[in-house]
């Protein structure tokens, strides 16, 4: 229940639930982020209506329509004053880079994007992945994360299929991919802004200008993101002291890895794997139990087993 209320941190990789806002039940106020995350939303009402703010006017959300925050975007939704309830499924993400031309939809509210219901097959189908995403992403090994994040690139390719928006030509360009491969790829070695625009045939200030364009961030600030990722998921499943895995992701400096690595998940390394890393090191993970929300037919609901 943590991430439904405020003052979580989302500071992982991928986070993913479900919100069953009930009229007046404990879920029942709104969320307000002015300044949005630093990572992305992609939200799925499975039931009621809520009620969103793009940042200058209020617009609807029913069944089956689905919304995306971009990072830096306002969050500012509650349940629809009318509506008895909203449920609904959200996962919260750092996209891999080949994302970049699924994440733009055809229907823009200010810095949102939004899409318009779905059919009821389809809708089934939506629910049934979010709901596998959510119940992969509580194990804390790396390949039940691999496994979230595979189904979570089919809900990005389904809902870009259904919306057929071919991506404004000045947002996507295949040497930005080429940029962030290339970085991935060396992490673990020092990297100049130089040496990866020499590698895609880009003149620094163009690649620096395509990476704040498109992704929001600098070069070096999503190098580092991409470090600590790493690092997370290392910290999760090797037994490498602290030291050794901070310079496995580019750090020389322990120390400073250790200041970066707060500065972005609240707490220290050492820290993170003892919080996150006691069901992994007892082999306690499970297969997911998918509970689904949407309806299969028309007017039908199964609803998920709440547990206290």
């Amino acid at each position: 229940m943590a991430p439904l209320f405020p003052g979580y941190r989302f500071d992982t990789r991928l986070v993913a639930g479900i919100t069953p806002i009930e009229r007046d039940g404990p879920l029942d106020f709104p969320i307000v982020r002015d300044d949005g995350m630093r990572g992305w939303i992609v939200n799925l009402t499975v039931r009621g209506a809520g009620e969103v703010f793009d940042g200058t006017s209020h617009f609807r959300v029913e069944t089956g329509d689905l919304v995306l925050f971009p990072p830096g975007a306002i969050h500012d939704y509650n349940r629809a004053a009318d509506a008895d309830a909203w449920w609904h499924r959200w996962i919260y993400f750092q996209p891999r880079a080949s994302w970049t031309t699924w994440l733009s939809w055809k229907e823009v509210r200010g810095p949102l994007f939004l899409q318009r219901g779905s059919e009821p097959r389809r809708l089934a189908e939506l629910d049934r992945l979010f709901a596998e995403v959510a119940a992969w992403s509580v194990n804390n090994d790396l390949l039940s994360m691999e496994l979230a994040m595979n189904d979570l690139e089919r809900i990005i390719l389904l809902i870009a299929r259904n919306d057929r928006a071919e991506a404004p030509a000045n947002r996507f360009d295949e040497r930005l991919l080429m940029a962030c491969k290339f970085i991935t790829d060396n992490l673990h070695r020092p990297l100049s802004v130089a040496e990866i625009a020499q590698k895609v045939c880009l003149s620094p200030s163009r690649l620096a200008h395509l990476f704040t364009q498109t992704l929001g961030r600098s070069i070096l600030k999503w190098r580092e993101e991409q470090m600590i990722q790493f690092a997370c998921q290392l910290l999760l499943v090797s037994p490498s002291p602290v030291k050794q895995i901070a310079a496995q992701v580019g750090f020389e400096d322990p120390l400073y890895f250790s200041r970066v690595f707060r500065r972005y998940t609240g707490c220290s390394p050492r820290a993170f794997r003892g919080e996150h890393g006691r069901r992994h090191e007892r082999g306690e993970w499970t297969v997911p139990a998918v509970r689904t929300v949407a309806p299969i037919a028309e007017g039908t609901y199964s609803r998920p087993r709440t547990t206290s």
